[in-house]
């Protein structure tokens, strides 16, 4: 039975986002140019269930402001507000503000996106908590290579995140909840070479990090090297306590399991980028990324059986078990873009691009029973390619009083090849075991739009775009394939009310979810432990694309000083939604758990996204440097054909928060900061038969940071500094079995030290 305990609430940020809400109201909106600010959080809690037992931001003088005006930039708030399509903008001094060595760490604190797993682990990208596909990743405005972990590209490789909230017809519309486009390093504009170096710890382990920008010119070619190398090693631990009543309602298994794992980690990433003008003014960008890691292993579980009845199915218990893995993956991917402008002030872009992925992975487990004699030797070999190549293309064409019509296309075609051997003691895991897979994938589609300002206060853009995906696959079983097209209607308008800043943005999309190529072909996965919560995992062939048609409205407040309040309101109705279900199936061995994903139905999907970043002085002009960020989320989602109080879509979470402070002391060059996130403990109905419930996730992240002149500064972060537990659990009904398993596992702070240097 799953307990409840309350959690007591830490108000100050909601306070504070509140607050600010309602003060900036009243604030004038004269509108100039300044820096960005940060973002803030607010942070509330609520009651959930637990487990059972076992800078400184000075007041912009004039001389400031002509140093913007004389740039000829614009800063991302101005970027946010001029775009028709709701667009979030985040350049280099989010990227740079916490010191962060991965992705993950920055995207955890941007508006409506959370990270799954555990902290520190990295884990799926979401979007208005909505993960699993439902969040289009991009790398410059290309879907990402399967299998790539945005954990493994430092944010020095990064020049912007934009987040788009609806969608655009240029870019594929498999985004329900979102976009997330990662833009690599553009053309760099300084001279100076920077050089950053890291040093992180956790629980004594050191992670070294060593990134390098390296700009230039010859001629008409320009160039900006950047690359990155590092290593860290881990140390996880976790418990997971197991009950399990059968048919009679009598206890069949009561055991407590204990698992340690060692890591390291080493990998490299480049990223150069080469641009070139030609004398007609035509410019062409080449820009290959490359990264590879390898990782190495080695896992100890011991089970503690406090009770096994002898009609408890299963062969020989064992309490315990060794293994050791390595894996080693490598990504080349190239980007290409040309342009060519018209006399007619008609542009032309096209795109090209491919890429390789190799993923190696190997794993050998022993297990031995309670006399020590062992009693399996399990291994797995699993092999995959991928290879792709795509272009793209876009024309656009001012005409009229204010339009700017856009055509273009896209083009991708990807192939992979796995091989996988699964053996327990020399036979096969599963029926399907050392099957050869040779899948490809063909994406075609179309698009067109407009955007046209209708009036000095009024800009809309309507897009259509038309997408066809298909998939083959062929195994022993024979060829398998799969076919979807979706037409997607797109209309978005800004309205800037009249004598502000303010904007009310109103926006209309169908997007889609197409199934995951293993969702569709799949290797059967095979779990060591096999239950209910623990199953084997393979495909389905049969699945159709979820289908969301879905409404955006927000409300932008922008404040003198570059910074805004907003609030985000937005629903989804999604069809065909997919989710796993897991059966009992009878294998040439044994009777196995196995999960595979189906189309069940309905569900609607909903939200508030509200966001406050500003400056102190904005509203005390004598006031501290100091910066606010904050941002709050609120989802509810609910699947028709599930019953339940839980039933939501899958791991989305009820609430996230963030809120950061920002504090530049003065007549020193110390500048202090740090942010909350928080996302409280939820249950989801996953099936009629299983509840799973996932704990709540504060983390503490501090940073100082000293800078000795422009060209050198040194950065001390802390991330995690709680440290609190990861706690899930879940509870699978099936059959007349009651099956409950309570996890435990550890998280970790880490300390890291950072000198940036320009050269």
């Amino acid at each position: 039975m799953l307990i409840p305990f309350r959690f007591s609430p830490v108000a100050i940020a909601v306070a504070a986002a509140v607050a600010s809400i309602a003060s900036v109201a009243s604030v004038p909106s004269a509108y100039a140019q300044t820096e960005v600010v940060k973002p803030a959080s607010a942070e509330e809690a609520a009651k959930i269930p637990s487990v059972p037992p076992s800078r400184k931001a000075d007041a912009p003088s004039k001389e400031n402001v002509q140093k913007v005006t004389i740039s000829g930039g614009r800063s991302d708030i101005d970027e946010r507000r001029q775009s028709t399509a709701a667009k979030l903008i985040f350049g280099r001094e989010e990227l740079d503000r916490n010191g962060d060595t991965n992705i993950g760490d920055v995207l955890k604190r941007l508006p409506g996106v959370t990270i799954g797993g555990r902290p520190g682990r990295g884990g799926d990208i979401r979007m208005r908590g909505m993960g699993n596909g439902y969040t289009q990743i991009l790398i410059n405005g290309e879907r990402a290579p399967r299998g790539f972990s945005m954990d493994s590209l430092t944010p020095d490789q990064v020049e912007r995140i934009e987040i788009v909230r609806g969608a655009v017809a240029e870019f594929s519309t498999q985004a329900i909840a979102g976009t997330i486009n990662i833009v690599l390093r553009e053309e760099y504009k300084q001279k100076t070479t920077d050089l950053k170096f890291s040093l992180g710890s956790e629980q004594g382990r050191l992670a070294p990090n060593l990134s390098i920008t390296m700009p230039g010119e010859i001629g008409n070619l320009s160039y900006a090297f950047s690359g990155s190398v590092f290593q860290n090693r881990q140390h996880d631990e976790s418990t997971t306590y197991t009950t399990e009543k059968d048919v009679n309602g009598q206890d069949a298994l009561m055991q407590n399991q204990a698992d340690q794992t060692n890591r390291q980690t080493t990998g490299i990433n480049l990223a150069p980028r080469l641009n070139y003008r030609f004398e007609n003014g035509d410019t062409l960008m080449l820009q290959p990324f490359l990264m590879h890691s390898r990782s190495d292993s080695d896992s100890r579980s011991e089970v503690d059986q406090l009770f096994r009845s002898d009609t408890y199915r299963g062969t020989t218990p064992y309490v315990l078990a060794n293994a050791n893995a390595h894996a080693e993956t490598s990504f080349l991917r190239g980007f290409g873009n040309w342009q060519h402008r018209f006399e007619n002030n008609a542009k032309l872009t096209v795109r090209f691009g491919g890429g390789l992925g190799k993923m190696d992975n190997s794993s050998t487990r022993t297990q031995f029973d309670t006399m020590g004699k062992q009693i399996d030797l399990i291994t797995d070999v699993n092999n995959t390619r991928d290879s792709s190549l795509n272009t793209g293309g876009k024309y656009m064409l001012p005409y009229g009083e204010g339009h700017t019509l856009a055509a273009g296309w896209d083009m991708e075609f990807g192939r992979r090849e796995q091989t996988r051997v699964s053996l327990d003691n020399g036979l096969p895991q599963f029926a399907e075991s050392g099957d050869n897979l040779d899948a490809r994938t063909r994406r075609l589609a179309a698009f067109v739009q407009d955007e046209f300002d209708i009036n000095p206060q009024f800009a809309a853009y309507a897009g259509l775009r038309w997408e066809g995906i298909h998939t083959s696959s062929t195994t022993a079983k024979g060829v398998v394939t799969n076919d979807s097209t979706v037409v997607s209607p797109i209309l978005q308008g800004v309205w800037r009310i009249p004598d502000s800043k303010d904007q009310i943005r109103l926006g209309f999309s169908s997007t889609y979810r197409a199934p995951a190529l293993n969702d569709l072909i799949a290797l059967p996965s095979i779990s060591n432990l096999n239950t209910p919560t623990r199953p084997d995992r393979t495909g389905n062939p049969n699945l159709k694309p979820e289908l969301s048609k879905g409404i955006d409205l927000a409300f932008e407040h922008y404040l003198s000083r570059a910074g805004i309040v907003s609030a985000n309101l937005f629903v989804r109705n999604i069809d065909d939604l997919i989710r796993r279900t897991t059966e009992q199936v009878v294998t040439a061995q044994e009777t196995r758990w196995v999960s595979s994903p189906k189309n069940i139905g309905h569900a609607v999907t909903k939200g508030i996204e509200l966001e406050a970043k500003f400056q102190l002085q904005e509203f005390f002009p004598d006031a501290p440097s100091v910066d606010f960020r904050s941002n709050y989320s609120r989802f509810w989602s609910k699947v028709d054909d599930i019953l339940g109080s839980n039933n939501r879509l899958d791991q989305q979470p009820t609430q996230t928060a963030n809120f950061g402070v920002d504090y530049r002391l003065s007549g020193v060059p110390l500048t202090l900061g740090g942010n909350v996130n928080w996302t409280p403990a939820y249950y989801t109905q996953t099936t009629n038969a299983q509840l799973n419930y996932t704990g709540i996730k504060r983390q503490l992240d501090l940073y100082a940071l000293w800078k000795f002149n422009p060209n050198l500064q040194i950065r001390l972060s802390a991330n995690n500094l709680t440290a609190n537990d990861s706690i899930s659990n879940s509870l699978v009904t099936t059959g007349g079995i009651n099956h409950i398993d309570y996890n435990d596992a550890k998280t970790y702070k880490t300390l890291t030290l950072r000198v940036e240097m320009k050269i």
